[in-house]
């Protein structure tokens, strides 16, 4: 792969506060230049280009100065299909380089022309491309507006056309990201559309023990095996709250446990596997005390009562709620076990 090539005007460094990224394919020469600014007087690379001497070996010379004054986003003659490949490596090392120069509005106009190269040409998503954005991504200032379009377009990308969700690798390696930066709301999401259960009891354990209240540490794992189970990620689901009750330090271990509500996602865990829809039915209504800590618990019941027991979606009747659903089921409403249409309907929003 030929080097990114920053070049600077040959007009004296400090006439121009920036730098011509140009990207140029080594047999033929096809790419595009663009003029990136800087702060004046700061020139990270001018011990390489100083006026006089010469470029690094195998480095592009600036292109003609009609195509210098130009300016900014000016792109020439794009790749053809063929070279797609090449254009994103190239532009991917563009990007790391203005970002291990603090340049965060360069590096990230590169890290979206990267996105645009996947979208529009017909790339298979794979690994090494996910965790390249990942990596993008984890560079971009945090509470920059560009890092919010990056991450909607690489999971929308991701997604290749299946869902609306995005890959589970990418959600991983984003949640591990924000993780780090101790962004725990938006490491919850990623990770409940990830596959990574182990990953997300620890971060919740974590997250519980430096924010939360000693009196929440159920709630945590609660809400997020709930959520878990609204989006058919069973096996998820009984990861994160294994791994959670056995590693919380505020937990004794179980089961059975202290706290009720534990005791409750427990017994649902163990009655999904039989799924009679009687003993969820019992197991709601024994428990309903601890589920009124949280509105959204019983909104998340009854979205799995329609998904694992086969309970009727929310209508208006007489009767209100999960209760009013379960019994309209026990009274002779049809169940519609097993239809896949049922499984999209009535999405419950996973903050």
């Amino acid at each position: 792969m030929p080097p990114v090539a920053p070049l600077l005007p040959r007009h004296g460094l400090c006439t121009f506060p920036g730098i011509y990224l140009t990207l140029t394919h080594q047999h033929d020469r096809c790419g595009f230049t663009m003029f990136l600014p800087l702060p004046r007087g700061w020139h990270p690379l001018c011990r390489w280009i100083a006026p006089g001497c010469p470029a690094p070996t195998g480095w592009m010379t600036p292109r003609s100065s009609r195509s210098r004054e130009r300016g900014i986003g000016q792109p020439g003659r794009y790749m053809s299909q063929s070279k797609h490949a090449e254009a994103r490596e190239l532009m991917c090392s563009g990007a790391l380089l203005f970002f291990s120069h603090g340049q965060q509005n360069s590096a990230a106009d590169l890290s979206m022309l990267v996105l645009e190269s996947l979208e529009k040409a017909d790339v298979e998503v794979a690994d090494e491309l996910l965790e390249n954005l990942a990596k993008l991504f984890s560079l971009m200032d945090p509470n920059s507006p560009e890092r919010v379009a990056f991450v909607s377009r690489a999971l929308k990308w991701s997604s290749g056309g299946s869902g609306r969700l995005g890959h589970p690798r990418l959600h991983q390696l984003l949640a591990l990201t924000l993780w780090r930066e101790q962004n725990y709301c938006e490491s919850r999401y990623h990770f409940l559309h990830s596959a990574d259960g182990e990953g997300c009891a620890n971060m919740l354990v974590e997250y519980s023990t430096s924010r939360g209240f000693r009196s929440e540490v159920d709630m945590f794992v609660a809400q997020a095996v709930l959520q878990f189970l609204c989006l058919k990620n069973k096996s998820s689901a009984s990861v994160v709250f294994t791994t959670y009750t056995q590693k919380h330090p505020s937990i004794e271990d179980g089961p059975p446990f202290v706290q009720p509500l534990l005791n409750f996602i427990w017994f649902l865990l163990l009655a999904l596997d039989g799924g009679k829809l009687t003993v969820f039915t019992v197991l709601c209504e024994q428990y309903q005390p601890s589920l009124r800590r949280d509105p959204m618990y019983n909104e998340y019941l009854d979205r799995i009562g329609q998904l694992f027991f086969g309970v009727p979606p929310k209508q208006t009747s007489s009767y209100g709620g999960l209760l009013g659903n379960l019994l309209s089921s026990l009274m002779g409403s049809s169940e519609q076990e097993g239809e896949d249409s049922q499984d999209d309907s009535s999405p419950i929003e996973l903050d």
